[in-house]
């Protein structure tokens, strides 16, 4: 039984994490996996059309990225403070849950000030609680409506680029770190196998007859987090906020019960879908917080496809690819990509897994 994180380790030279997205979003490479044979081909995303046909389904996490890394100081000493706001805890009084770097200079009852360019003082929070080594709840003092302040807050967040790509958030971040089909607000990382469709293919996959089903998980940053522990049945995922509605239940279940291709965009869809199988095997609404964490040997219920970026050595979702590929093909298949100089991550290339 695979269930050793060690077992998930491999050497990824540093220059394949890509540092920028390609020109265009379907202009990605594409590793095409076929599970019943062990093939592995290589292709461009858009090439993805070739393989689903007339009611399949694509599963789509609809999450959409907020500007969550704000740069400010701290009163009295000035001290610039970087904060990430990771959620929203009560709308009404606007406290969020934050990290703050660097966190020993922060106390409860700190203020703190989050100015534009010309210094003017747009928004100020308090500290209100200390909760762990790093994390704190602040209160921003705000009087405005909510849409006012949401409108300040995505003037003054920057983009919030996970920490292996090594350069500061720029304008086209806001646009491609980011899916075209992103409409609901309170993700911290984008759900990045679905960053490679591009307008056209989208419509080109609808003329083919492929139905599409959405749903929303809220990526945390607990989806980057290391797993510590070497018996993988020891870790616990931290909780994300998930819904899934009656339209895209209709969707999948139809496709299933079809005995077509279902596909699923991305590690964040397919936790979603295995958080919401009903006691027949089929999908069923759902809304909550889901923290599973899917590792070998895994039973998927629901999704037979899988569109997927490579991700990182002993990863949660490096190991759920494993869970879905087999571990075996999908050794080999990083391997290939390595050898083959693919490039890894957020800002990478992608694998479709049949």
């Amino acid at each position: 039984m695979r269930t050793k994180l060690s077992q998930f380790n491999f050497d990824l030279p540093s220059e394949l994490v890509a540092q920028y997205p390609v020109d265009a979003r379907d202009e990605s490479r594409l590793m095409v996996i076929h599970r019943e044979t062990g093939k592995i081909e290589h292709k461009v995303f858009k090439d993805v059309l070739e393989y689903f046909d007339d009611g399949d389904a694509f599963v789509f996490n609809n999450t959409k990225v907020f500007p969550a890394r704000l740069f400010g100081r701290k009163e009295k000493t000035g001290a610039k403070i970087e904060v990430f706001l990771l959620r929203e805890l009560n709308n009404e009084s606007r406290l969020w849950d934050v990290l703050v770097d660097p966190a020993r200079k922060i106390r409860v009852g700190n203020k703190l000030y989050f100015s534009d360019a010309e210094e003017n003082d747009v928004l100020i929070a308090e500290v209100v609680d200390n909760t762990t080594s790093r994390g704190r709840t602040i209160r921003f003092l705000y009087d405005g409506t909510d849409e006012e302040f949401q409108r300040d807050l995505n003037y003054l967040g920057n983009t919030p680029l996970p920490k292996y790509i090594k350069r500061e958030a720029e304008e086209l971040d806001r646009e491609r770190y980011q899916t075209l089909y992103a409409k609901e607000v309170g993700a911290v990382a984008a759900p990045t196998a679905g960053l490679h469709f591009s307008r056209e293919l989208l419509k080109r996959l609808e003329i083919k007859g492929v139905e599409f089903a959405e749903l929303t998980l809220h990526v945390g940053l607990g989806t980057f987090r290391s797993i510590d522990v070497e018996d993988l049945s020891k870790h616990k995922m931290d909780a994300e906020y998930f819904r899934i509605q009656e339209d895209a239940v209709n969707v999948v279940n139809k496709a299933k019960e079809g005995r077509r291709k279902i596909c699923s965009v991305g590690t964040t869809s397919m936790r979603s879908l295995e958080s919401a199988v009903s006691a027949e095997g089929l999908l069923k609404t759902a809304e909550g917080w889901t923290n599973k964490f899917i590792y070998p040997p895994y039973e998927f219920n629901i999704a037979n496809a899988m569109i997927t970026n490579l991700h990182l050595p002993k990863s949660s979702l490096m190991i759920m690819v494993c869970a879905f590929g087999g571990y075996d093909l999908m050794v080999e298949a990083y391997k290939q990509a390595i050898k083959e100089k693919y490039r890894f991550f957020s800002y990478g290339d992608a694998m479709l897994i049949l």
